[in-house]
């Protein structure tokens, strides 16, 4: 008995005898028409289970299929996946099927295409927990890798001990050359950036205080929010994403082509000669980038103030009237503090790096993310300190 698709395909058509499904196959099966068949095969397929009262798959259920390849002009892999998967194993039942008609190389792809289905496990529902179980599974993570940054942070303090107590163990030759990568080639992009912060402030600031007729405290908003927050703030974020991430990806290359391993075979400390260079480079490079933040973002501020017809004599008259210094040392005091945490960080999720490359790239990105969140916190940990102390 035949079967006209409901589709109107014409790259297949069905038959009925004697409780077996016969698939004539025509043209060609291939990636560029396979589309196209997979919607209109699965259409006709629901159609023939469920419209024709002849063939009840409820009751058959393990009617045998054969698929006629004589009419076929080409075929490949994505077509053979297509014809196996949504008839050869189509809601449980039709287990049983054969080709013919077919040359050897079709029916090796149909019988590949078959295994290949038969393996997939179907999709199961989401349970109504699943939010929970994912919120779970994100807190041990994260209480996981605070832990392992703690105890790294333990480990790397002991070995700064040592080379506080002998300065010699230092590798100064690697200490200057990540002080000129790390300090030195970031000054232009900390500079520029934090110009263009001090600008915004003051545009900011300017707007909302001429309303008031208090345009000149334009020069407050910008000298304590560019000396006390945004200078040291931007300086360790630009830091966490560019030397942050070059620790790890460093380290972590080193890990892969087992450098490390090779430095503890020989009896070589890794936390003194990779760790403890950076963090040095880190404690000397930050406090002198924050500075330059600080003289370019007020440098920002200036030439918007001086837009708004307050001259650079009056701006600075004002800052230093109105500024106090302390601002100028809670923005320092920061500044080797978030130099620290990142270096630590940074080297950290390079020594955790596994043996692929996606691992390098998923710890690059963890470390930057872990940095300037925790930078972050730490801002604000020290703002309520400074509140408290009065400064």
């Amino acid at each position: 008995m035949s079967l006209r698709p409901h589709t109107s395909s014409d790259a297949y058509s069905f038959e009925i005898e004697d409780e077996q499904l016969i698939v004539r196959a025509f043209g060609r099966w291939d990636l560029h028409t396979v589309k196209e068949i997979d919607v209109a095969l699965k259409a006709d397929l629901e159609a023939l289970g469920y419209g024709y009262a002849d063939v009840d798959m409820a009751e058959t259920g393990y009617i045998q299929i054969i698929f006629d390849f004589a009419d076929l002009t080409r075929m490949d892999t994505a077509g053979a996946f297509i014809l196996t998967r949504t008839i050869g194993c189509h809601d449980g039942f039709c287990r049983r099927w054969c080709v013919r008609n077919a040359t050897d190389g079709q029916k090796g792809l149909v019988y590949a295409a078959a295994e290949a289905a038969e393996g997939m496990a179907p999709l199961k529902p989401r349970p109504w927990y699943s939010p929970l179980e994912t919120l779970g599974k994100a807190s041990v993570r994260a209480l996981s890798e605070t832990y392992d940054t703690i105890a790294f942070l333990g480990q790397f303090m002991m070995v700064m001990a040592k080379v506080i107590l002998n300065p010699r163990r230092v590798r100064w030759k690697s200490v200057t050359s990540l002080i000129e990568t790390v300090g030195l080639d970031a000054v232009p992009i900390v500079m520029t950036l934090s110009f263009f912060i001090g600008a915004v402030i003051a545009f900011m600031g300017s707007d909302l205080l001429q309303s008031f007729g208090a345009k000149i405290f334009m020069v407050d908003l910008v000298g304590i929010a560019v000396l006390r927050e945004f200078a040291v703030l931007i300086t360790a974020i630009l830091l966490a994403g560019r030397s942050n991430s070059a620790f790890t990806a460093q380290i972590g290359s080193m890990k892969m082509r087992q450098e490390i391993d090779a430095m503890v075979v020989i009896g070589m400390s890794k936390e003194e000669v990779l760790v403890a260079p950076r963090a040095i480079a880190c404690l000397v490079a930050m406090p002198i980038l924050t500075f330059a933040a600080m003289i370019a973002g007020l440098g920002g501020g200036l030439l918007v103030a001086w837009s708004q017809d307050i001259s650079p004599v009056l701006f600075l008259a004002r800052l230093k009237e109105v500024v106090p210094l302390n601002h100028f040392w809670v923005g320092m005091i920061k500044a080797p503090v978030f130099a620290l945490v990142i270096a630590v960080i940074g080297c950290r999720q390079g020594f955790a790096v596994g043996g692929s490359v996606e691992s390098l790239g998923a710890r690059t990105t963890t470390s930057v993310v872990q940095a300037i969140f925790t930078v972050i916190v730490l801002d604000a940990m020290f703002a309520m300190l400074f509140l408290r102390l009065g400064m």
